[in-house]
């Protein structure tokens, strides 16, 4: 290669390098760096493509009970693991049917076919597992709210989380009663 050749390459390979650097940190910053899944942005354009190319998608918002006590009482590492081991429940629960994702704190959200996962209740009882950390049996405790989108008036993505947000509040405020509330998923 002459020198003027190389000359003229060295910026488009400088400019190669960069974009794919780029690419990386967007990557990355589309990703919750405990637990692996999608963050709220990355997690909302693939929910949104799954809703559109399957009415029967449903919508599930997840929120670790008593977090900040387990937290308190057990140390920040032991919180880590019971988000750690949340996203790994979840994500196997979803399989390749669905896309999980952490919407910071103690939120998790997933978007899956519903005529391709299992019910409600294995998520749940995997969900409420005890966790094993540092010689430590810890309890975990999940509400979980879900929406059936093609049982909605508007069928969006806003809507449906609105309805699995209500549901999920409606499951961790019914007394003595931790798990799953839903109108529109089995």
């Amino acid at each position: 290669m002459n020198t003027q050749a190389l000359a003229l390459s060295l910026p488009l390979l400088g400019w190669a390098a960069h974009s794919g650097y780029l690419a990386r940190q967007l990557a990355t910053a589309r990703r919750d760096p405990l637990t692996g899944l999608h963050t709220r942005a990355g997690w909302t354009a693939r929910a949104e493509r799954v809703i559109r190319r399957h009415p029967a998608a449903a919508v599930l918002l997840l929120d670790l009970d008593d977090f900040k006590a387990l937290n308190d009482t057990h140390g920040h590492a032991a919180g880590d693991a019971a988000l750690a081991a949340t996203a790994a429940r979840l994500t196997d629960w979803c399989g390749r049917h669905g896309v999980a994702g952490r919407l910071g704190g103690d939120e998790f959200v997933a978007v899956v076919r519903a005529d391709k996962v299992p019910p409600l209740a294995v998520l749940t009882k995997a969900l409420t597992q005890p966790l094993h950390h540092e010689g430590q049996t810890l309890p975990v405790s999940v509400s979980v709210g879900s929406c059936h989108v093609e049982d909605l008036p508007v069928r969006s993505l806003s809507a449906a989380l609105a309805d699995a947000d209500r549901a999920m509040y409606a499951a961790k405020g019914t007394p003595g009663r931790r798990g799953t509330r839903h109108s529109h998923i089995h």
